[in-house]
């Protein structure tokens, strides 16, 4: 989380699908950002060796492959993923809270037996790609959308995860009844005048931090901007975010 007084940190998503387009992402932000997601794209691409090369490259890793799975499959996915030494990971709240339990269980184990540090997990409530509609089309859903987010991030909490990946448009709520200390992610990040592509819910960068999020994840603003380094910078001040 960010110390008090700070800004939330930036989150630059490598949402590319060769070693040479991530690493030349992360040697252009360096001194800007040192935080960077590895989603599925990027890790199907490359794999596992991809987060040791960020590592060496002067970043840490917010692993964004949202495992859903039975809570067996799940506890040993995150106990790979700690071996990794990524910073961050994902799941999904939707896998319920046994799963949930397991996962951080298993990196509170890990934590134990080898002394490495124990990465952040961060549930994922409801895409930022979703809206109402769609919640009601795959699953019957017909309430707020934030009420389901809050239910979901009320779980995660209950089941030891250290905070819960949600749009800005829930993230005060989440902030006022989950506390100070529980960690919020923030995706859908696009400055004034950024198109949505395939986002619905968004906001921009100063919105989310006025509404408590702990990490702002950022791709196309960043990643397909004609110079990296100056969008990133731009959105940091924006928002006075700091390097860890």
């Amino acid at each position: 989380m960010s110390p008090a007084g700070s800004g939330p940190r930036v989150i630059a998503a490598l949402d590319v699908e060769s070693r040479l387009a991530a690493i030349g992402l992360v040697a252009s932000l360096r001194g800007t950002v040192d935080l960077f997601k590895v989603g599925s794209r990027l890790f199907t691409a490359e794999g596992p060796g991809m987060i040791a090369e960020i590592g060496e490259a002067g970043g840490s890793v917010f692993l964004d492959l949202k495992f859903h799975d039975i809570p067996a499959t799940v506890a040993g996915a995150v106990r790979a993923a700690c071996g990794l030494r990524v910073f961050m990971m994902t799941l999904h709240t939707a896998g319920g809270t046994a799963m949930m339990r397991a996962a951080a269980d298993e990196a509170a184990e890990h934590h134990a037996r080898t002394g490495l540090p124990r990465p952040l997990l961060v549930g994922v409530t409801v895409l930022t790609s979703m809206s109402g509609s769609d919640l009601a089309e795959v699953s019957g859903y017909d309430g707020a959308v934030e009420d389901l987010v809050l239910r979901r991030a009320d779980l995660a909490k209950q089941a030891g995860l250290d905070g819960i990946v949600a749009s800005v448009a829930e993230a005060s709520r989440i902030r006022s009844e989950l506390g100070p200390r529980f960690v919020i992610v923030t995706p859908g990040i696009r400055p004034a005048g950024a198109e949505a592509g395939d986002q619905k819910r968004i906001a921009t960068p100063r919105a989310a931090a006025e509404a408590g999020a702990d990490f702002l994840v950022v791709g196309r603003p960043i990643y397909e901007a004609s110079d990296p380094a100056a969008a990133a910078g731009r959105i940091v001040a924006e928002i006075g975010a700091r390097p860890s």
